[in-house]
């Protein structure tokens, strides 16, 4: 029987740990990037790097598409809840062949933690005009369904029917939810925010174009209402969401309305 948790997956040796957390990776990537199976290259090389302690209750698991590039193709950093519950705190999909936007370092190279601690502004003003959301240096690989189903598959083999997921930005709530994900917590803040930029809400008021994160245009689009979040327009840190999946269930979940991508 294998553990239930991260926690006692980072006490297992490191081929065993290999095979359970290798169910991350989407088989549709492998075959789109013509990665083998076991996650080397032709020359023998690892693709898969698995960042895990013993006695740790989250693990860093990433894989790429050619040895030593830049930037992982996946990525997750996943951890326990205090009840032993699987909770995914990022997960992200690189297209390697897209454009770079350093939003994730300042020009000094020091991180931004992708804009938590610091921000990069020119990086994200041009990921922006690129039509990036926020957190993204690259485009996505447009898989979010199948990284779901790979991830549900893991949490099934460990023996759990519920798992967690942290909503960095405000598009990302909104996609979870398109994919039949709850709030444990943060539901009002999606509603409060959506009614915010309706044309007699209080975020409506703020998109007066004083920076190139609030203009007219931002009320009518999830991407850059996400931007706008993420500028500071709420007057607080977009933070304190979390949502939650059943294996098989889907909630029916839209705080947005209408609103177009």
């Amino acid at each position: 029987m294998l553990p239930s948790t991260i926690n006692g997956l980072n006490s297992l040796p490191i081929e065993q740990k290999r095979k359970v957390f290798q169910k991350l990776v989407p088989k549709e990537i492998l075959e789109l990037f013509h990665i083998s199976p076991d996650l080397y290259d032709e020359h023998g090389r690892d693709l898969f790097v698995i960042r895990s302690t013993p006695g740790k209750s989250d693990v860093e698991v990433e894989l790429y598409h050619q040895y030593g590039f830049q930037d992982p193709i996946t990525y997750g950093h996943i951890s326990d809840t205090i009840t032993g519950k699987l909770h995914i705190l990022l997960y992200v999909m690189n297209d390697p062949a897209s454009p770079r936007f350093d939003i994730d370092r300042m020009p000094d190279g020091a991180s931004t933690k992708l804009g938590a601690d610091k921000r990069n502004l020119d990086a994200e003003i041009a990921a922006m005009n690129s039509g990036f959301s926020p957190g993204q240096i690259r485009k996505g690989l447009h898989m979010v369904g199948e990284g779901i189903q790979a991830f549900e598959e893991l949490v099934s083999s460990l023996g759990h029917d519920l798992y967690f997921v942290e909503p960095l930005y405000y598009h990302n709530a909104i996609i979870f939810e398109r994919y039949g994900f709850a709030y444990q917590q943060g539901r009002r803040l999606m509603e409060r925010i959506h009614n915010g930029f309706q044309s007699d809400g209080d975020l409506l008021a703020r998109l007066d174009g004083s920076n190139p994160f609030r203009g007219p245009e931002t009320a009518n689009s999830i991407r850059l209402r996400s931007w706008a979040v993420h500028d500071g327009i709420l007057g607080e840190h977009y933070d304190a969401v979390t949502m939650y999946k059943q294996i098989g269930r889907k909630s029916n979940l839209n705080t947005s309305g209408g609103t177009p991508w």
